[in-house]
């Protein structure tokens, strides 16, 4: 082989080099693009039960948030007890003292933009109508249930978040590969599990 073909050959090694150089570069700067537009639009979502009072009202539901930069697309809500999925909170909603006036929303399918909450469910007291420990008592009943959410970006990666009870914070959100729609919303069918405000009856007129 004369000295001319070995050049040839080292120039066209070399090119092979630098095309295969390249093709690494691309596929990675491509692959930082992506997580990069991932990262731009990372939705967190936290649900999380709650207590409250003041001189008028006395409270207590739950809680959904996005502390994420990017809308988070809630496709299902599960009600958990002991790890298993709750048909109805018929029986919990009997511990709520009466006298109460409701406020629900659904979850499924919506899109919660970052920095916004939803309470999907509140329940709220005139504050002499209720005792602190009438409604402790009813926030004890309903820390027996986890909340479960399947939520994705927009990108459609997916996670599943878990809320622990009235009162409490809820675990670390963890990635899965997709989310199964929801066939029902579990606190749209609760809205007609409540019962209504007591009140007084209203006279016949004659």
């Amino acid at each position: 082989m004369g000295n001319g073909n070995k050049v040839e050959m080292l120039l066209a090694i070399c090119a092979v080099i630098t095309s295969a150089v390249a093709v690494f570069i691309a596929w990675d700067q491509g692959r930082v693009m992506r997580a990069q537009q991932h990262g731009a639009v990372y939705p967190v979502v936290q649900i999380e039960g709650f207590v409250s009072s003041n001189d008028t009202i006395a409270s207590m539901g739950l809680r959904l948030s996005n502390s994420g930069v990017g809308p988070a697309l809630i496709e299902r809500v599960d009600m958990l007890k002991d790890g298993e999925p709750v048909d109805s909170l018929a029986p919990y909603i009997d511990h709520f003292p009466p006298g109460y006036q409701q406020s629900w929303s659904s979850l499924i399918g919506r899109a919660v933009a970052p920095g916004s909450e939803v309470e999907p469910l509140r329940v709220d007291w005139p504050r002499e109508a209720v005792s602190v420990a009438e409604r402790n008592a009813a926030a004890a009943a309903w820390s027996e249930l986890d909340v479960e959410i399947c939520y994705c970006s927009v990108f459609n990666r997916c996670w599943i978040a878990r809320g622990l009870g009235m009162g409490t914070s809820m675990s670390r959100a963890e990635p899965v590969k997709r989310c199964e729609r929801s066939e029902t919303d579990i606190f749209e069918a609760v809205a007609n599990q409540f019962r209504p405000l007591q009140t007084e009856p209203t006279p016949e007129v004659e």
